[in-house]
């Protein structure tokens, strides 16, 4: 194979791209490891092994609870879920959100103006260079999504959570 001048330029590029996110990941405090997070000073009600949680969850669950990713939006049902009833963590069912409290955001994700009392806490995110607020299951601490000053009345706020990072349970 011959290489070509521009194959080398491309390839320099591409490098010097990858370096550049890695760069912001580090100054942003890291990406976690599998099983990691930036909330690891904080104790949970619920522990579990890396191996443990990747045997409960599924792997998309897994990527989003545990290791703090996003799902595609628009790519969960829970999104267009309107029945009343309870969002709860998929990791340990712990009641997070009611569904009177839900609303279209238009964003892709389930979004609602307010937890159920107890239900999250929030940690300072600052991966990919900017400045977020991170909402966590306050029981087991799995990563949720984010919370915006961008939301309807009463409150003014937007959970914008991870379909797959919850469960949903039907009013009775």
């Amino acid at each position: 194979m011959r290489i070509s001048r521009r194959f080398l330029l491309s390839g320099g590029a591409m490098a010097a791209t990858l370096a550049a996110v890695g760069g912001w990941r580090a100054l942003a405090g890291g990406t976690p490891a599998a099983g990691d997070t930036r909330k690891a000073a904080e104790r949970f009600e619920v522990t579990l092994s890396d191996e443990a949680w990747r045997q409960k969850l599924s792997p998309a669950q897994y990527a989003v609870l545990r290791n703090e990713g996003t799902e595609r939006p628009f790519s969960s049902p829970l999104n267009d879920e309107h029945r009343n009833g309870i969002f709860a963590c998929a990791g340990c069912q712990l009641d997070l959100f009611s569904s009177k409290t839900k609303f279209d955001s238009g964003t892709g994700w389930p979004s609602f103006w307010a937890p159920l009392e107890h239900a999250v806490a929030t940690t300072e995110d600052r991966a990919f260079g900017m400045l977020r607020t991170e909402v966590h299951c306050r029981r087991c601490g799995g990563h949720l999504g984010h919370v915006f000053d961008d939301g309807p009345k009463p409150t003014g706020l937007r959970y914008c959570m991870n379909g797959v990072a919850m469960t949903f349970r039907p009013a009775a």
